[in-house]
């Protein structure tokens, strides 16, 4: 039997995970967030470029619990969160799984750069539970974690690193590709990075920024590296969701991928939603910063390939 396979192996990680999902619980009960559970079987679901969904006979396991977790705002549930496993197709590398587990949680009354500040204080939180103090070594380098942490706009980081503006890499249609080749492996080297203020374009449910609305208040945060999480000030106009869902699965079938159904419920449910900000965290892509594990497969205790 190959390594990747021996659960054996993976002794001292899994324990590290369960203290580091434990602790995640403990900061989120302690400011008096809910958790919560919600649907991984779902008939509708929010369609996104790239992202491909698990069908289920006429149903989808659920990609991301948000579409779920807003409603439960929009009924007046002020401060959730939740730990669970969502479902991509064909999603699978060193960093990626078919099958992973996500944190999410929303809070009423928070924007980006508020939700920013808490993103800190619960990864700080963490490593003092694990007892990693102000620094945590990945992959040979040091990442420091005092705060604040670094902060750059996706305009600069394009001007700092990218072959062209972000403009340009917009309309040019590459702006992903760019930010994978040349942007990424540049964050969160030395300390954690959040970068901030994405072209509104490619950002489907956050809010405009009402200065420049070409822009969403939108950011992602990066360790060694890595995508770490992704959040933004959510959007509330359901008509301005529906167009979006549309302009998506239009952009699905020119592509020749699957359309999905569009989710009347929420939208019937995400015009009462407050004013909030939300965010989704990989807890594996966590858990292998705080074990020093260069691949995913090293911090769950079973891989697709060995099931």
């Amino acid at each position: 039997m190959e390594r990747d396979g021996r659960v054996a192996d993976k002794r001292e990680a899994l324990w590290k995970r369960a203290r580091m999902i434990r602790a995640i619980r403990d900061f989120f009960t302690a400011r008096e967030y809910l958790e919560v559970e919600t649907p991984h079987l779902i008939t509708a679901l929010i369609p996104e470029k790239y992202i491909d969904a698990v069908a289920c006979g006429d149903s989808f396991l659920h990609t991301s619990p948000e579409l779920h977790m807003k409603r439960l705002l929009a009924a007046g549930h002020p401060r959730i969160f939740q730990i669970c496993k969502c479902f991509r197709d064909g999603e699978r590398g060193s960093n990626h799984l078919p099958e992973f587990t996500m944190l999410e949680w929303y809070c009423r009354g928070m924007d980006y750069r508020r939700l920013m500040e808490e993103c800190e204080e619960l990864i700080v939180s963490v490593a003092t539970d694990l007892g990693s103090g102000d620094v945590v070594n990945y992959q040979g380098v040091a990442i420091r974690l005092q705060r604040p942490w670094e902060t750059i706009s996706v305009r600069e980081a394009f001007a700092s690193y990218a072959p062209m503006s972000m403009d340009k890499a917009v309309t040019g249609n590459c702006f992903d590709e760019i930010m994978v080749s040349s942007i990424e492996p540049h964050l969160g080297l030395t300390q954690p990075t959040f970068i901030y203020d994405y072209p509104a374009s490619g950002s489907a449910l956050a809010k405009q920024k009402k200065d420049d609305p070409t822009l969403a208040e939108r950011f992602e945060l990066y360790m060694g590296g890595k995508e770490i999480a992704n959040a933004c000030s959510e959007l509330t106009d359901p008509e301005e969701h529906h167009r979006r869902f549309l302009n998506v699965n239009r952009y699905r079938h020119s592509a020749g991928k699957s359309i999905y159904p569009v989710p009347e419920h929420f939208l019937q449910d995400v015009g009462r939603m407050p004013h909030a900000a939300g965010i989704a965290l990989g807890v594996d892509r966590l858990a292998m910063i705080f074990c020093d594990s260069p691949a995913i497969d090293d911090v769950v205790s079973f891989v697709p390939e060995f099931l």
